[in-house]
This record gives structure tokens, C-alpha cells and sequence, in this order.
């Protein structure tokens, strides 16, 4: 009896399902991704995209921000966008949290605030480490008491700084792990899967798993591979679709139109970049991303299972 790959076209058909698989993922993660509001960059314990705060009450509240994860370990960090469509603010506050992960990756401790200022909405996700000290009827106490009455009043920095003392306070009363002698969980080399994890893993993994599957499969099909399995490994770490497939279209960029790992490690191959097709062809530009300083990061352990709540003014 003949075993299911002992034929060439066997080992063909297989990583063609594989591939189809693969791909199909990819796409639709990249679909899907370029039709919501993309997730910024986690640059900042407060990140306002609309102006609303000026440059001291940001300062302010973030100090007081530092100042909880520095005492208690959590990490709360607040965005304000302009609206969260083409998503209800509680679907957009879920993805914005599973992206950043926010918490100590050993604890889980992390609550994300999310303004919709033209939708006149509010999110407060609560990862599931906190939410037996902020249960979903907290948060929304928190949102109609706090936040409401001071952003009817156009004050919202007042109704930010009072959401979040009184959730630190809730966190205060939490029986937590101690922070770490540096203070809170490591915003500078911190053990979570960043921006810079991805770029070293995409600089330094991609070559050696594309010189393997091209050295199987070929340049073409082994590069869409490589692509398809990056994106893969994208998803798994950082559960974003948007960071998961610029991932994979990198890696499908690299090794298949650049050629990395094509012979050895090299950053290209022997023969220099390769172009598929009629010479015309290529992928276009990617886009612009990355954090920028300051310093701050996720600590990586938050796992936000739907805690929280929403609400509007």
C-alpha cells in the first residue's frame, strides 16, 4: 500500500492545501484589517489622537498612570479617537486590548480605555486577572458617575482622572503580585512579543525558515509558504490580524522578491533580489508603522476575555 507523500506529486498536492490554507488566512487577515479602524501603535500610556487633552493634563494623567504601575504593577493606559466605525466602541475596545496585551505577562493585571469623542462613547476593557476587583457593573458605575457627568461638561481630563482613581483604587484592594524592584512590570525590555521582537524575528527567523521551504518547495511556492507560515506565527504572538498579516506580506517580500534565504543566511540571496514574472511585477509599498519613543511598552500579559463595559454621554 502506497503511503499518502511517498510520490512528488503527493509532497505537491499536500503543500498546495497547505498553502491554500495558509493564504486564505493571510488574505482574509488582511481584508479584514484594511476595513476597521487600525489599532495604533502602543507608544504612550496615554495616546490622544483628537487633541482633546492639552500637553499637560496628557503629562498628568500619565504620571499618574507611571505612578499606579510603578506602586501596584498594573498597567492602565488610555486612547481617545475620533470614532471607532466602522465597529461599535465595544468591539473596537476588545481588538485595541488584545493587541496591546497591557499587564505584567506573569499577572495579566491591564484595563484599556477607549474615547470615541465624535460617537460620544466609552469602553473600559478590564483583562480577566482584574476583573474580580472591577466586575462588569463597577466599570459601568465608573462610566455613569465618572466619565459622564464631566464629559457633558467638556471635561474630560476631570473625567479620565476620575475613572482612573477610582480604578486604581479597585486595584489597590486586589490581592497582586508585588511589582518588580525596577517598579511596575518592565516597560524597557520587557519579556512580551513588541514591535522589535517582530522586526528582529522577521530579520533573523525569516531567512533560515525561508531557506528551508524554498530549499523544498522551490522559490515560488516555498516564499508564499514562508509568508503564509510568518503570518501565522504573527497571529499566535501578538493575536492582531493587522500585525500578523503585514507580518506575513514582509516575509513573502523578502523571500520571494528579495530573495532572502535563497543561498545560506544572507540577507539576500546569491543572486541578488528576486523578481517573479514578467519583471514588472513586485509587491507595492507597505505602510508606515511602529512606536515611536517614550519609553513605554506593553508588558504583555494581558488576556481580556470580555470584562468591562460601555457606555456614552
Amino acid at each position: 500500500m502506497r503511503h499518502f507523500g511517498s510520490h512528488p506529486r503527493s509532497h505537491f498536492a499536500a503543500a498546495l492545501l497547505l498553502l491554500t490554507g495558509l493564504f486564505a488566512g493571510l488574505w482574509a487577515g488582511v481584508c479584514q484589517a484594511q476595513d476597521v479602524l487600525p489599532v495604533p501603535a502602543l507608544t504612550a500610556r496615554v495616546i490622544d489622537q483628537t487633541s482633546t487633552l492639552t500637553p499637560a493634563q496628557v503629562q498628568a494623567l500619565s504620571a499618574k498612570l507611571e505612578a499606579l504601575e510603578t506602586q501596584r504593577g498594573s498597567q492602565l493606559v488610555v486612547l481617545i479617537v475620533p470614532t471607532s466605525q466602522p465597529e461599535d466602541i465595544a468591539t473596537y475596545g476588545q481588538r485595541v486590548a488584545d493587541t496591546w496585551k497591557v499587564g505584567r505577562r506573569d499577572v495579566g493585571d491591564g484595563i484599556v480605555i477607549v474615547v470615541a469623542k465624535n460617537d460620544r462613547r466609552i469602553n473600559i476593557e478590564v483583562a480577566k486577572t482584574l476583573e474580580g476587583a472591577v466586575p462588569d457593573v463597577i466599570a459601568g458605575r465608573i462610566i455613569n458617575e465618572q466619565i459622564k457627568p464631566a464629559f457633558k461638561a467638556n471635561d474630560y481630563a476631570g473625567g479620565l482622572n476620575a475613572a482612573v482613581d477610582q480604578l486604581s483604587r479597585r486595584i489597590a484592594g486586589e490581592n497582586l503580585a508585588a511589582p518588580t524592584a525596577k517598579g511596575g512590570s518592565a516597560t524597557r525590555g520587557s519579556p512580551g512579543f513588541d514591535l522589535q521582537d517582530m522586526a528582529i524575528f522577521l530579520f533573523v527567523g525569516v531567512p533560515i525558515l525561508g531557506a528551508v521551504l524554498t530549499g523544498i518547495f522551490g522559490r515560488k511556492l516555498g516564499s508564499v509558504l514562508t509568508g503564509g507560515a510568518v503570518g501565522g506565527i504573527g497571529w499566535f504572538l501578538t493575536a492582531s490580524l493587522l500585525v500578523a498579516g503585514g507580518a506575513g506580506v514582509v516575509a513573502l517580500f523578502l523571500v520571494g522578491v528579495m530573495g532572502m534565504g535563497g543561498s545560506g543566511l544572507g540577507i539576500l540571496g546569491r543572486g541578488g533580489p528576486v523578481i517573479w514574472g514578467g519583471g514588472g511585477g513586485g509587491f507595492g509599498g507597505g505602510r508606515g508603522g511602529g512606536s515611536g519613543g517614550g519609553g513605554f511598552g506593553s508588558g504583555g500579559g494581558g488576556n481580556f476575555g470580555g470584562g468591562g463595559a460601555s457606555g456614552g454621554w
